[in-house]
């Protein structure tokens, strides 16, 4: 047994319920905590003078040497690094400091946040204080006999079969007898529940089921998959060394954390928690079944991890009660339920307020001991709830009306530290911003536009590959998923131009502009300032809608007033990226998914009665084989490293220094998991940095796979046609002029050599009988380009397809792609944009079959055929687009050129000009060829979105 060092107590089990003990507010053993602070705190300031007499800083990297006349809250006085010092016992969670804010240096680190004290436990420290792990070291796996029965019951338990399937599973003779419970594997978080008394008679009793939250964020805090994932100190992003531009990203590079670490004892580390409840039906077809789950997560994951789903970085902590009261008024149901869920949402988050007000000791997943606070980050629903205070809830909720207020008067955050519905009512890109779109902004359109001649349009568009294409037009849409509104956003603009008012346009356009800039990974204060212009140039364009009577209600009634809570929340966005960090963070798309696993299908392995409480054995089955797999996975691996030990391998000839992906199979670097996307991205990148060091004679030559720049391209490995002549290849593509453009081609680069960039278009020197040192080519129908993030170049963006097609019998003009090409040496993209670029469709992608004993640059490159467009460098006044026309000669014949498939950059968006009214005799086979003006659609994607509005 265990006692106590400052009051002798015993009777604790392990040094984790002795921790637990010395860490009671109310228990005078507390104050160990407060000394060691104090001490830590004196030490620290004694050392910080020390240092100050033997050394001057020197660290260009930091703020902290170049301005002196700042306090504590500016943080400038002290050079804390990235306040994490060795000397204070800090860590940063973070392997890798580059990849929090990787385009800027200038960074001003909070001083002295997030200390450790001491040893804490780590995630195999709490697996080994099961009672069952005195067992382990006979049998890895027990309570089971072995591996196989693990993998047996681990895989019936995760299957979600019915009970009625699992009992009949259970029932063969040949699984009678094996030890397949999960109920006695060690436990997590423990599900609890309560039956909550209400004022107001119900049809059935009201049942809360929740586990603790605070153990929940312990979890995620000491688990092992975010031992490098984890950030703990605010801190101040510039975009220069003088503190002039702010850029906030995550949720350390706001104001809320600098303040909150303020009035927090020094050393302290801020948890920050996000909450997300939404009602979710869990019945199919039929039932109205719904329940109501309440998700917990840790602010201090970075967006890119919290947002894969992978990660299970969401738990659920508690399943809220969905009653229906017996009140003969419909909308005081309402009213009781809301109170309802702030009245459990208090009993439940009572741990997280207890320690954001006094502080607990919490383990990191290396085992550092932190002295935590858990402040309100952020609360994810689609409606807002508001305090105010009243007992007569009728006359209450007229009384609340009157101020667009929902009737709550003890909402649940009232006595939270730290709490200001104002900050953590974050706005939330899924439903605030795209589906306050489709709710308006596409119905506007529709209005102004025609639903006839708007479905025309969006149905004779050239389909995009790995895009939605709407045939049918988007008028009669049923059940639209959120990716339906993003592909419809991106036409929208484009599509219904030249119908609509030119002050609606500037309306709905300024409107769209918002969207995407709020939804940057990164912002400035600059972009800020963006951001409030275009929500103010919406705002005084928007009477323009009313006026036209383009918004309508129920029974196509016109509106003439603007009362649209998801418009006016957007006033709230602004703020809060300064003070919470970018909106991207706080989407509801992964908490979504999430009710999909937590929720969605362990109701469908129910008995179809009563779900809440099937649903929390369900999640604890598979949250204790979770932590049992993970747990055993460790072993093996530390069994491994000690048997390799044992073996004396010689750790010293190992140069860690040496890049050793040449060793590395390409599939192993092949895929990337991104946020937002449902299957691993093929990362080109990596795949093209693996071909690069492969000896030769081991690949084909040349490479199918390489970089330029921030592009990746690759092509297949046997070309769509493997020989054929260039004169069938000018027949067949429809490029009379093939021939001659290649031979101008092999001039320039005789003159100007390997390497340099071959401009667009000028006069046409060879004749079309000039002799050419190839006769056959290959050629390629596809060729997939793979850029980066604009704002952050280590994430990699989803590669997209660029089509080639020769005219076929349903493609009669044939399908091609159009691409961004880099058209001026000295100029790069994205970083200067159109400058130096031009927009360019592609006609061919080929590589000519060398003769023997023929020799010139051309013998290992990939070429293309190009036929660009000539851009006036105005844009539109409401659209604020490029108009586009093709570059043709003075006989009108197109304007083509062959350059290396290197000077491509990107994908880019074109779209016929329809005009007033669209032509009839317009398809999507014919769309591009037919028309005469084009519009540069900067809407299609974000990640061009940026530089194509430079």
């Amino acid at each position: 047994m265990f006692q106590c060092p400052l009051c002798s107590k015993g009777g604790f089990k392990d040094e984790v319920a002795v921790a637990h003990h010395m860490n009671q507010p109310l228990s005078g053993c507390s104050t160990w905590l407060h000394d060691i602070i104090r001490l830590d705190s004196a030490l620290t300031e004694s050392m910080d003078v020390i240092d100050d007499e033997l050394s001057t800083p020197n660290d260009s990297h930091h703020l902290a040497n170049t301005y002196e006349d700042h306090n504590r809250s500016g943080g400038w006085d002290e050079d804390t690094g990235s306040g994490a010092n060795l000397n204070e016992g800090g860590f940063t969670g973070s392997v890798n400091e580059e990849e929090i804010s990787p385009t800027s240096d200038f960074i001003d680190w909070f001083p002295g946040a997030s200390r450790s004290y001491g040893t804490g436990h780590t995630f195999l420290d709490l697996f080994n204080l099961d009672k069952n792990s005195m067992h382990h070291a006979r049998n890895l796996y027990y309570p089971f006999s072995g591996q196989k029965d693990w993998e047996l019951a681990s895989w019936l338990l995760r299957l979600g079969l019915s009970m009625g399937k699992t009992d009949s599973f259970l029932s063969l003779e040949i699984i009678q007898g094996l030890p397949l419970s999960a109920e006695m594997l060690p436990i997590g978080p423990r599900w609890m529940s309560q039956v909550i008394e209400t004022k107001h008679p119900t049809k059935s009793p009201v049942i809360l089921y929740w586990c603790d939250p605070l153990d929940c964020i312990s979890s995620l805090l000491n688990h092992p998959s975010f031992h490098d994932k984890l950030d703990f100190t605010p801190r101040k992003v510039y975009t220069m060394a003088q503190p002039l531009c702010r850029v906030y990203s995550e949720w350390m590079t706001g104001d809320d954390t600098w303040t909150m670490q303020l009035a927090l004892p020094r050393g302290a580390t801020l948890l920050g928690t996000i909450l997300s409840s939404n009602k979710t039906n869990v019945s199919m077809m039929m039932g109205d079944r719904v329940t109501h789950p309440l998700l917990i997560s840790l602010a201090n994951m970075p967006m890119s991890t919290r947002l894969k789903t992978s990660f299970n970085s969401f738990m659920l902590t508690a399943l809220l009660p969905v009653p229906k009261f017996l009140h003969k008024k419909k909308h005081m149901r309402g009213v009781l339920e809301d109170r309802l869920v702030h009245q459990c949402l208090d009993l439940v988050l009572e741990p997280l307020k207890r320690a954001a007000r006094e502080g607990i000791m919490l383990s990191d997943p290396i085992g550092h001991s932190r002295y935590c606070f858990t402040p309100l980050a952020s609360y994810i629903i689609t409606t807002a709830h508001s305090k105010v205070d009243s007992n007569d809830i009728e006359a209450f909720f007229c009384e609340a009306q009157k101020f667009h207020l929902n009737g709550v008067d003890k909402p649940f955050w009232q006595d939270w530290p730290f709490a200001e519905p104002s900050h953590f009512l974050t706005p939330e890109n899924l439903h605030h911003l795209h589906k306050e779109f489709y709710d308006h902004n596409i119905k506007w359109i529709i209005c102004a536009v025609g639903e006839t001649e708007i479905d025309f349009r969006f149905s004779v568009l050239q389909p995009v590959t790995g895009f939605c294409h709407f045939h049918g037009g988007i008028s009669k849409l049923k059940q639209v998923t959120g990716r339906a509104q993003h592909d419809i956003q991106r036409s929208i603009i484009v599509v219904s131009a030249d119908v609509v008012p030119s002050a609606v346009m500037t309306a709905v356009r300024a409107l769209t502009d918002f969207h995407y800039l709020v939804q940057s990974p990164q912002i400035d204060d600059r972009d800020i300032k963006c951001i409030s212009t275009v929500l103010a140039e919406f705002h005084a364009n928007k009477h323009a809608i009313t006026a036209a009577g383009f918004r309508h209600g129920k029974g196509n009634k016109p509106i003439d007033n603007w009362y649209i809570l998801k418009i006016e929340l957007m006033q709230n966005m602004a703020p809060s990226i300064s003070k919470t960090g970018i909106t991207m963070q706080w989407s509801a798309d992964t908490t979504e998914h999430t009710h999909i696993t937590k929720i969605k299908d362990p109701a469908c392995s129910s008995n179809n009665n009563n779900y809440n409480s099937q649903i929390c054995r369900h999640l604890d089955h598979v949250d204790k084989c979770h932590c049992f797999d993970l747990a055993t996975s460790l072993f093996d691996l530390r069994l491994q490293t000690n048997l390799d030990q044992h073996l004396d391998i010689d750790n010293d000839i190992i140069d860690f220094d040496v890049d050793d992906d040449d060793d590395l199979p390409a599939n192993l670097l092949s895929t990337v998991k991104c946020p937002g996307y449902a299957r691993p991205i093929t990362n080109y990148f990596a795949m093209a940095k693996v071909l690069q060091h492969r000896e030769v004679g081991t690949i084909p030559l040349p490479l199918r796979t390489f970089i330029v720049g921030r592009t990746a391209f690759h092509l297949a490995y046997s070309p769509s046609i493997r020989a054929i002549s260039i004169d069938d290849a000018a027949l067949k593509f429809g490029l009379p002029d093939l021939q001659p453009a290649f031979t101008d081609f092999l001039c320039h680069e005789d003159t100007h050599g390997y390497g340099h960039i071959h401009p667009l278009g000028g006069a046409r020197r060879a004749g079309s009988s000039a002799l050419l040192p190839f006769e056959k080519l290959q050629i390629w129908f596809k060729l997939r380009l793979q850029d980066t993030e604009f704002h952050d170049t280590t994430h990699v963006q989803p590669a997209q397809t660029l089509n080639c097609i020769p005219p076929s019998d349903i493609w009669t003009f044939g399908w091609y792609d159009t691409v961004i090409v880099n058209n001026e040496d000295g100029h790069s993209w994205p970083a200067d944009g159109l400058c130096g670029h031009v927009i360019a469709q592609i006609r061919l992608i080929f590589h000519p079959i060398r003769k023997m004993d023929t020799e010139g640059t051309w013998k290992d490159r990939f070429l293309t055929y190009v036929q660009h467009f000539n851009n006036s460098g105005k844009r539109e006044p409401a659209m604020h687009l490029h108009l586009l026309k093709r570059a043709k000669r003075s006989n009108r014949t197109r304007i083509g050129d062959v350059i290396p498939v290197t000077q491509l950059r990107a994908p880019v968006n074109v779209v016929p000009r329809f005009g007033a009214s669209a032509d009839p005799r317009l398809t999507q086979y014919n769309g591009m060829e037919h028309a005469s003006e084009f519009w540069l659609n900067k809407y299609w994607d974000k990640n061009t979105f940026f530089p194509l509005s430079m």
